[in-house]
């Protein structure tokens, strides 16, 4: 039997007192993407933080591509691609000049090829040298999806991923996704966003305080029914 991309047993945070991740148990085949939804404070950033190797989990285990996040993180962060709410950018650096500083991080292979790949790939080619700090929101969105994408990672986690894009953004997302899964890597992203969940993910989580508490395939679902569902959860 295949080892899933992404395997999650028990997964447990707690900050001082108070539990963040309550014991979340979930399997993310190569191919597939999930979408991830809950309240603010459900605990979706903390997820995915520990996946990428920022936070270390209280208890419980998680593996990536067969590596254990906390015993080989040094290895599960080339395999992983992470945008978050902070874009984790160099302000005064260019948008070229960033990518090929976490090139060289990453050791890529024909970074200054794969860069400029990159940035026409998502639009910034006439941005390029221009420094980060003076790109718009959604530019930075942008530059934040390059690098991630930079290492050809096997498993993308997207906090938000829409977040300051236009629709043409939207667009671009859509397709990274796409052509990330067909290619055999992951995706976990989360949204607020029910009918782009559902349009975006195989597969759609509810978390709620700390535990998942829905887990389906979206094919089939119906999103008047799945709006209700949503604000059963979250009421």
């Amino acid at each position: 039997m295949d080892t899933p991309l992404l395997a999650i047993a028990g997964l447990k945070k707690s900050f001082d007192l108070k539990s963040v991740l309550r014991g979340i148990d979930l399997v993310v085949e190569s191919g597939e993407r999930v979408a991830l939804m809950g309240a603010n404070g459900a605990g979706k950033t903390t997820l995915l933080r520990i996946l990428a190797c920022l936070t270390e989990p209280s208890s419980g285990s998680a593996r990536i591509d067969g590596w254990d996040i906390v015993r080989d993180a040094q290895q599960v962060r080339r395999l992983v691609g992470f945008v978050a709410h902070q874009p984790y950018l160099y302000d005064e650096l260019t948008a070229l000049e960033n990518l090929l500083f976490f090139g060289k991080m990453y050791a890529v292979k024909d970074a200054r090829e794969r860069t400029e790949d990159l940035l026409r790939r998502v639009g910034l080619e006439k941005r390029a040298r221009e420094r980060a700090g003076v790109l718009s929101r959604g530019q930075v969105q942008r530059l934040s999806l390059a690098r991630a994408l930079l290492h050809a990672p096997r498993l993308l986690l997207l906090d938000e991923p829409d977040t300051g894009l236009d629709e043409e953004g939207h667009r671009l997302i859509e397709d990274v996704l796409a052509e990330h899964s067909a290619q055999g890597g992951a995706v976990l992203f989360t949204t607020h966003q029910l009918d782009r969940a559902m349009k975006l993910g195989d597969s759609l989580l509810m978390l709620s305080r700390g535990r998942l508490v829905f887990q389906e395939k979206t094919a089939g679902l119906e999103l008047e029914r799945m709006r209700q569902e949503y604000q059963e959860v979250f009421r």
